[in-house]
């Protein structure tokens, strides 16, 4: 299961992933976003992707893995590649955000090490505006 990063003919394929998200990030794969986006493929199609912004504390946006192919590791993997080029690039800490209903999300990334900074009520919003779910924001020294 080799990570690679994410090409511009790959678009489509994170598109239709992204469509498999609670709260995609609007336009985020209009092309391909600043930061790193790496993928997980089969037989060179992405089933899984990790996106990040990038800078002193980088920023989690994305991780998705197809239904067909979660509990293979996929996740795990892109993390771990992710972490390894976040460190490259000389970014000190990572940062990301889950609802706090998503276990499997919130035990991989304690797995990981990631530490647990604070709860953010009301965080995920309707289209009307109303607050719909809370949050946890995670943080990983590097």
């Amino acid at each position: 299961m080799p990570v690679r990063e994410a090409t511009r003919a790959d678009l489509p394929a994170l598109r239709a992933l992204q469509g498999l998200l609670d709260a995609p990030v609007p336009g985020l794969f209009d092309d391909l976003p600043p930061g790193v986006t790496l993928v997980s493929a089969v037989d060179g199609v992405p089933v899984g992707y990790i996106h990040s912004f990038t800078g002193e504390v980088a920023h989690v946006a994305e991780l998705v893995v197809a239904h067909a192919h979660r509990r293979e590791g996929r996740a795990r993997q892109l993390f771990l590649a992710l972490l390894a080029r976040l460190r490259r690039e000389g970014c000190r800490a990572v940062e990301l955000v889950v609802a706090v209903e998503n276990t499997p999300a919130r035990t991989l990334y304690e797995e990981l090490g990631f530490e647990e900074r604070e709860t953010l009520v009301g965080y995920y919003g309707t289209e009307d505006g109303e607050a719909d779910g809370d949050a946890v924001r995670y943080r990983l020294q590097l």
